[in-house]
């Protein structure tokens, strides 16, 4: 039986899944806050504790679903890629866990996603003829418009870590999204000109499935990604959201949306926010599969 363990490592989150190739069944998966990117946008550098972190998750990772009878295929995002160590990082973890990480740029990032979005709304038994796909990320957000037989895409510098930390206070954020988001404005407004409006609006990773399982009662504890699948979400949503985490003690905060990314998720919120203001849509469909899932359609669809 071939397997495929397929491992996305972003600016925030380490994701790893287990796939039969044959049954394209989940044999298992792993999800750790590793915080690839803090401190990034202040010293260009990924830091001895980030590295620390991901080799730990990483060898988590590996007792958890066993990598021993299967082909991995690693890759790795913005953080590594703007970092001035990320060679160095990445020589690191390949000797501490035998994980070889390949970087791939914003545009692989997005068809990676795509096959994994078109995959969930064949399943969800959803066929739109076109539809917007954000990517919010930590260290950069990747836009994708589909037109039945192609589609573009372009990447962003705009993720939930590197807003966090160029800022001091969540109020700063929001005065200086518009402006740090006016280029993904223009990419918008060039693609409805050029090739027509679109009809769904699709948000994957980690802000809209936190927003979308909070909106369905669910903690990080209790998060089921089966029902977080094809979830809609409108702006109103998002705004009661950041009401109710603001509203939370840090310990709330920590239960309802993880450790390591309670400091983030609000951040991660303006930016969801203002992407509906930039496409003038009233709400969007949230789907849980992304990079990693991509990853092992592709390669099992390879072998």
């Amino acid at each position: 039986m071939k397997k495929i363990i397929a491992i996305d490592l972003g600016s925030n989150s380490l994701r790893v899944l287990k796939m039969d190739c044959e049954s394209k069944e989940s044999l298992g998966e792993f999800h750790k806050t590793v915080k690839t990117a803090d401190g990034l946008a202040k010293t260009g550098k990924i830091n001895d504790e980030a590295l620390v972190r991901v080799i730990r998750g990483l060898n988590e990772a590996k007792e958890a679903l066993d990598f021993s009878d299967a082909k991995i295929k690693a890759v790795t995002t913005e953080a590594i890629r703007q970092a001035s160590n990320g060679l160095e990082v990445l020589i690191s973890i390949k000797k501490q866990t035998e994980v070889s990480f390949e970087v791939i740029d914003g545009d692989t990032e997005a068809k990676y996603a795509l096959r994994a979005v078109q995959n969930r709304l064949e399943i969800l038994g959803k066929k739109p003829k076109s539809f917007m796909m954000v990517d919010i990320g930590g260290g950069s957000t990747e836009m994708l418009f589909y037109y039945g037989n192609k589609y573009f895409s372009k990447s962003f510098k705009v993720g939930i870590v590197t807003i966090t930390q160029k800022f001091n206070s969540l109020d700063e954020i929001a005065k200086a999204i518009p402006l740090f988001m006016s280029a993904m404005r223009d990419y918008y407004d060039e693609m409805i000109v050029e090739h027509g409006e679109v009809e769904l609006f699709v948000a994957t990773a980690g802000t809209p499935t936190t927003i979308a399982a909070m909106k369905k009662g669910m903690d990080y504890a209790t998060y089921d990604a089966k029902k977080i699948h094809g979830t809609m979400l409108s702006q109103k949503d998002l705004r009661d959201t950041l009401k109710e985490l603001i509203a939370m003690s840090q310990e709330e905060r920590i239960k309802a949306v993880g450790v390591g990314r309670d400091d983030l998720i609000a951040s991660g919120v303006l930016i969801y926010d203002e992407l509906y203001n930039i496409s003038s849509f009233q709400d969007s469909m949230v789907i849980d599969d992304g990079i990693r899932e991509g990853v092992a359609f592709d390669e099992c669809m390879n072998k």
